[in-house]
Order: C-alpha cells, then sequence, then structure tokens
C-alpha cells in the first residue's frame, strides 16, 4: 500500500503557487484496508475516503473506461492492482497528472515538468476525448494560468475541435456548464476562458448568442473592465450577456440555469443599455423610470451592482449617464410615503403623489448640473 500526493496540489506547487486542496491516491489497497485504518468512505461511483483527521479525500488508484455520450458514461474500475501510472493516464492534461511519494519523489509519467516549463497545456491521452468536460475544465486552466504565459498546445485545440464537431458538448447539462462558467468568472483572466471556447467552436454550442464577432468582443471586453472592478458572479456575468437583446439575455441566463441574483441583474442591464443610448442630460422622467424599473427603492444593493456592470458594458463615451442613474437614485431615496400620507394622501393617490415627489428632486439635481 503506497500513498501519493496528485493533481493540482502537485501542479501549483511545481508552480510555486499557494496549494489549497490536497488530494491522495492510494495504490495497493482495498476498501477494506482503509475501513481498517479509520478512513470514511464517501464515494458513490468509486472508492473515495476521508482521512480521519484531515478530512482530506484518498481515492483508490482506479481506471475509466467509456460507455455512453456524454461525461457520465464511464465504467470505473479500481482494485490494488491498478498501478499509479494508470490512474495518471486517465487525467485531462499533462500539468495535472503527476504524483508526489511520501519521500518527496516526484512521479512524471507523462513528462507534466516539461509543459510546466514550456507554459504548455497538452491531454494526456487520446482518452481525453471521451469527456466533454474537459474541453471546459482545460478552458478554465487557460483562463487561470494565462497570466503566468500558459496557452494550450496546438494539437489539444485540434482534439477539442475534433470533440465539438462530433457533437458530445450538446451533451452536457446545463448545470454542469454553469458550475464551470461559475468558476471561470472568477479565475484570473477570465475573458480567456470564453476566446479559447470561441477558437474551438463550444461557445456556439453553449452560448451561440455570442458566436457573432460584435457582440463577443463586446462581451469580452465588458467581462475583463467587471473583472478589475468587481468580484460579484452576478457582475460579471451580467457583463458578459450586455450586448445581448432583452430577450436573448434572459433566454441564455435561463437556459445557463445561472442562479436567480445572475439572471435578475442580467434582465436588469439589457434592459436598461438600450434606454441609456437614447437619454439625454435632462430626462427626468426616464431616469425614473428606470429607477422603477430596477427596484431601486427595494433592492438598493442589487441596483448597486447594475451601475458597477454598467459602467463596464457601455462605451466610454457613456459611462457618464451612469452617473446620472446613480445621482437621481440619491436625489429621489429621501421621498417617504409617511410623510405624504400625514398630508392626507392614500391609494393611488399617494402613488402619484410619491412619483411627483421624487421627479420633482430629480429635476432639481439635473438643473444644478
Amino acid at each position: 500500500m503506497k500513498t501519493y500526493l496528485v493533481g493540482g496540489a502537485v501542479r501549483d506547487e511545481l508552480l510555486g503557487l499557494p496549494v489549497k486542496d490536497r488530494d491522495w491516491v492510494v495504490t495497493g489497497a482495498t476498501p477494506e484496508d482503509m475501513l481498517r485504518q479509520g478512513f470514511k468512505q464517501v464515494g458513490a461511483d468509486f472508492p473515495v475516503f476521508l482521512h480521519p483527521d484531515t478530512r482530506e479525500e484518498y481515492a483508490l488508484a482506479r481506471t475509466e473506461r467509456k460507455q455512453g455520450r456524454g461525461y457520465h458514461g464511464f465504467a470505473v474500475y479500481s482494485a490494488p492492482d491498478v498501478p499509479l501510472e494508470d490512474d495518471l493516464k486517465r487525467r485531462d492534461l499533462t500539468i495535472n497528472a503527476m504524483a508526489k511519494s511520501t519521500a518527496g519523489e516526484i512521479v512524471d509519467p507523462f513528462h507534466g515538468r516539461q509543459d510546466l516549463q514550456d507554459h504548455k497545456l497538452r491531454h494526456v491521452s487520446e482518452a481525453f476525448a471521451e469527456d466533454p468536460l474537459r474541453i471546459l475544465r482545460t478552458a478554465r486552466f487557460a483562463a487561470r494560468l494565462q497570466p503566468q504565459g500558459f496557452t494550450i498546445a496546438e494539437p489539444t485545440m485540434a482534439l477539442m475541435r475534433q470533440m465539438v464537431d462530433q457533437g458530445e458538448v450538446g451533451d452536457l447539462v446545463p448545470e454542469r456548464v454553469w458550475q464551470e462558467i461559475q468558476r471561470a468568472l472568477h479565475e484570473q483572466e477570465p475573458g480567456t476562458f470564453f476566446e479559447v471556447l470561441h477558437e474551438c467552436g463550444a461557445l456556439a454550442i453553449l452560448i451561440p448568442e455570442l458566436e457573432p464577432l460584435k457582440a463577443f468582443s463586446g462581451a469580452i471586453g465588458a467581462l475583463r473592465r467587471a473583472h478589475e472592478s468587481s468580484d460579484d458572479t452576478s457582475v460579471r456575468f451580467a457583463a458578459l450577456l450586455s450586448p445581448l437583446a432583452p430577450a436573448e439575455a434572459r433566454n441564455r441566463a435561463r437556459a445557463l440555469k445561472a442562479p436567480n441574483d445572475c439572471q435578475d441583474l442580467t434582465r436588469l442591464i439589457t434592459d436598461v443599455i438600450p434606454k441609456i443610448h437614447t437619454m439625454t442630460s435632462h430626462d427626468a422622467d426616464l431616469l425614473l423610470d428606470m429607477l422603477d424599473g430596477a427596484d431601486v427603492w427595494r433592492r438598493a444593493d442589487r441596483f448597486s451592482g447594475l451601475l458597477v456592470a454598467l459602467k463596464c458594458a457601455l462605451p466610454e463615451t457613456e459611462r457618464h449617464k451612469v452617473d446620472w442613474l446613480e445621482s437621481a437614485q440619491h436625489a429621489a431615496t429621501g421621498v417617504q410615503a409617511k410623510t405624504l400620507m400625514e398630508q392626507g394622501f392614500r391609494g393611488k393617490e399617494l402613488g402619484e403623489a410619491i412619483r411627483k415627489e421624487r421627479l420633482r428632486r430629480i429635476l432639481a439635481f439635473l438643473n444644478k448640473e
């Protein structure tokens, strides 16, 4: 029985990056061996165990054989006679297919260390093509490591294009696609994730509305500005879909199974952008309509996110209009329904009085400008 540190922990250690998660592979052992040593089994599809003290994951060495389409169609074999190299061979990229023994020896049968030095993301074997999710994972690693100069090896990009052509990307379930997108939005260079998908053809299947060059260019620019301005997932996602028409953006956010906050902000930004394009400096009615449409009176935090996303999505010549919207919010926020009720307003008349007072305050601000 031997234990090896594997995958991302070995890669990041060699890159000099902080090691966040440590995963282990055990060779020469059975599930009974692990249980006798106090490990707790948690893997449903194959033997994975939690260490009794560190709670880190220990998996018995295994192989996988493709049986069906998508990323679920695998038969898993795990036994004491599975060698470490066979376990590493089923992994996606060479830089993720290294192991480190308890004595500190690096096991690198697929030359991941050389690819680290060459700053290349390269598939381990042709088995890469059996799992379409690996296209998204590779794009996400490209987004993470792009600042260090990493690029995808051309044979790997060619294989990804081939996988797209064979149609398996369409078998990915939306929930799993969203998980990868959400993670990618928080990588070092999230725009690279979508550039890779665009280059291999997967974007045309997963987010076809962004395939046209004009929409794609606008989306990547807005996303990169959002990455610099906010760490909020909904802001970054709304910026990404901001070049789309409102109905397109809503439908795509829903199809991707994005969380409600991401769907809401996407709906708001695509509704507001066309209005901002037509807005003039003293259009108080339109400013108030946008504030009402965003429900700023009850959802001030969401509105703050909208302002950030708008500044990332709008052309530089129009970003000053976001300041008008924010100032209009501050001017109109102080209107109190209670004060107007004390003046005798009720029902429909109260709503009209609130709007009239808000409009008056916005006009007063605009006239000072």
